[in-house]
């Protein structure tokens, strides 16, 4: 029973049991003595003996303790949280022992361990500096190498909550608040497709990907996807996790319905006006055919898909590939940047140089010209004569890859909106020559950015939430900034919010927004945060704000400094939102005091300090400043609150009730 109080208050019912025994031990011998004495005269004399001894006993009791207190009990509690934040948080600073002289070499002697701890754990440090070195250059090639790809990337858990994703990914997404580390897919995919992709993959052996076409919770965008498995060797959970690559093919689609659509009016035209092919019939017919060709030729290569691609890397793969096959090519494109198919022109070149070499042709050249501001004509160039007009067209009609008859040269041509030309091109040589369309300005690519935590992939978190360690679980620590400080008449003008995944800060996934609250800003408020009318005038109002931050935090647990006040603002929306913040709430506040003891002070300023966290003086009273602050803090004092015996949410959460009067204090 008494194992669970505190250390000040079990020497307090010490002294307090201390004192009720002594005087309950004088009072005894007194009336031992009165009874002895058989004297009724004295009665008297003996009570006002015993009130003056047990008064005395009281006071000095009383005395002993709050000299115990002050000079044992507090500095004990101190060191100890001194000793736990240098062994669990990384603070190096060197232990204070000045509070503790009066417990003899204790003080000292705690100095000389931390200090000996930090010593061996920077030796530590040096000693796996090298290997931590060579890691990081391989995490820094994976970053970079996933940030270039074109594709958006996804690996998924088995659950299909998201461990990984890159800049390309959010591109093709949306700036979704949904989107995040260990945020569930079903947020920003309709998962029907996927599950049952997924499933099919399991039943499976082997390595085999799949094919799916899925579509976005927001906006209904249409994705191809491929999914593959990631069958990995020594995996913890006994189904592997996945990764989606995704390519937006809502437009290609909607060119591919307007073919369709204008090659169906064309041919339905033409059938109705076949049985009266005379006269103004046939003017129709004319004009019919002439619109729908002239609509039909701007979505010829509108629903392939092109790429940016440089002409010299055309020229080094068509080179590459020519003489695996015994067939010489003299390149010279340079870096002109062109948007085509790169593999399907390269398949096409190959094919005009193999079937054209067959008869007869020799040393093969590639160049390039521009033609205005808008194409480049690509000229491939050999000795011999011009080849005839049916043996181009019958080298256009060859497949160019075995089993896909449907994949010729004249798609290709057709495909990029251009014709094959045969000219001349010198004494003994001759050409055939094609217009490829110049590449536009790349639009700004998004920042280079993947964010992703492997040890997801392996995590089960227990279906009961309170017994899953705290390191295990996904938080988000949030601030707001308000009007005034009384929830029922103020507002939220701004609110910001960062994520703690698996025990690490992901600074990447952090929401910052001003808010609009309704009303004026006053100016006691504004000296604080610094946020004026101005600065919101045109920022999202309360109940939006609210709700896209509901959709941030959806599924994590909130954490704050003196979360009751910011959550006074969030509770009066939740009717006018339809949405609940139900999900646990922690208190950063109530932490601290498990940690450091109620005496301590628990400002966000005190706490930062003592965890050596440093809050940049321009951030501080902004939401966004202290939400990073706050969740720098809770990340270092998660090891700490484990080492306390605080393993899981539920055994913190019990805690804090034994601290709840210093929230009502604060508040």
């Amino acid at each position: 029973m008494f194992t669970t109080l505190s250390l000040r208050l079990r020497i307090f019912l010490f002294f307090a049991f201390l004192a009720a025994a002594t005087s309950a031990l004088a009072v005894a011998g007194l009336v031992l003595g009165y009874v002895r004495l058989g004297e009724d005269h004295a009665l008297s004399a003996f009570v006002i003996s015993g009130v003056i001894a047990v008064l005395a006993i009281f006071a000095l009791t009383t005395w002993i303790w709050v000299l115990f207190d002050e000079n044992v009990a507090k500095p004990v509690e101190r060191l100890a949280a001194e000793m736990r934040a240098r062994a669990h948080a990384d603070v190096d600073d060197v232990i204070d022992h000045a509070p503790a002289k009066y417990l003899g070499d204790l003080g000292t002697a705690a100095a000389a361990v931390t200090t000996n701890l930090t010593e061996t754990r920077n030796a530590m440090a040096l000693a796996v500096g090298r290997e931590t070195a060579r890691l990081t250059t391989e995490k820094t090639r994976l970053e970079a190498l996933l940030a270039e790809v074109p594709d958006g990337v996804l690996f998924c858990t088995p659950g299909h909550s998201i461990a990984l994703y890159n800049a390309n990914a959010r591109g093709i997404l949306g700036a979704s608040e949904a989107l995040g580390l260990n945020r569930p897919l079903r947020g920003l995919l309709r998962m029907g497709p996927v599950e049952q992709a997924y499933e099919r993959l399991v039943g499976k052996d082997g390595d085999e990907g799949t094919d799916i076409l899925v579509t976005t919770r927001e906006g209904a965008r249409l994705l191809e996807a491929r999914m593959r498995l990631l069958r990995l060797e020594g995996q913890e959970t006994e189904r592997p996790g996945y990764v989606l690559t995704l390519r937006d093919v809502t437009e290609d689609m909607a060119t591919h319905m307007e073919r369709t659509h204008l090659l169906e009016t064309l041919l339905k035209g033409v059938q109705d006006a076949l049985p009266g092919i005379q006269g103004d019939a046939a003017a129709s017919l004319a004009t019919l055919a002439e619109a729908t060709e002239t609509r039909k030729g701007a979505t010829d290569t509108g629903w392939w898909p092109m790429e940016h691609i440089a002409a010299e890397d055309l020229g080094a793969a068509l080179t590459a590939r020519l003489s695996r096959k015994g067939v010489a090519l003299a390149s010279d494109l340079g870096a002109t940047a062109l948007r085509c198919d790169g593999f399907a022109v390269t398949r096409l070149m190959e094919r005009l140089a193999l079937d054209w070499s067959g008869d007869g042709a020799r040393e093969f050249a590639l160049t390039i010209a521009s033609e205005g501001d808008r194409e480049a004509i690509v000229s491939l160039e050999a000795s011999g004569d011009i080849p005839t007009a049916e043996a181009v067209a019958g080298w256009l009609a060859t497949p160019l890859s075995p089993g896909m008859s449907g994949f010729t040269g004249a798609n290709v041509a057709l495909a990029h909106g251009t014709a094959i030309l045969r000219e001349p091109a010198g004494p003994g040589r001759s050409a055939l020559r094609f217009a490829l369309p110049l590449a536009e300005a790349r639009p700004a690519r998004p920042k280079r950015a993947v964010l992703y935590d492997f040890d997801l992939l392996n995590a089960e978190i227990p279906e009961d939430l309170a017994a899953a360690a705290l390191r295990e679980l996904n938080f988000v620590i949030f601030d707001t900034e308000t009007t005034g400080l009384n929830p029922q008449v103020d507002e939220i003008c701004q609110i910001a919010a960062v994520r703690v995944v698996n025990g690490k800060l992901v600074g990447a996934e952090r929401f910052d927004m001003l808010v609009n609250p309704g009303r004026g800003i006053p100016a006691a408020s504004t000296a604080v945060h610094h946020i004026t009318d101005a600065m919101v005038a045109d920022a999202p109002g309360v109940a939006e704000a609210i709700r896209r931050f509901h959709t941030f935090a959806d599924g994590a647990v909130l954490v704050a400094h003196n979360a009751p006040f910011d959550m006074s603002f969030l509770r009066r929306r939740e009717r006018e939102i339809g949405r609940r913040f139900d999900q646990p709430i922690l208190d950063t506040v109530l932490c601290s005091a498990i940690l450091f003891g109620q005496s301590a002070e628990h400002t966000l300023d005190a706490l930062c300090t003592r965890l050596g966290v440093a809050i940049p003086e321009a951030d501080r009273h902004t939401a966004i400043g202290d939400a990073i602050g706050t969740g720098e803090a809770f990340r270092k004092m998660i090891p700490m609150l484990e080492a306390a015996d605080l393993p899981n949410l539920g055994a913190l959460i019990q805690a804090f009730d034994r601290h709840s009067r210093l929230i009502e204090h604060l508040n």
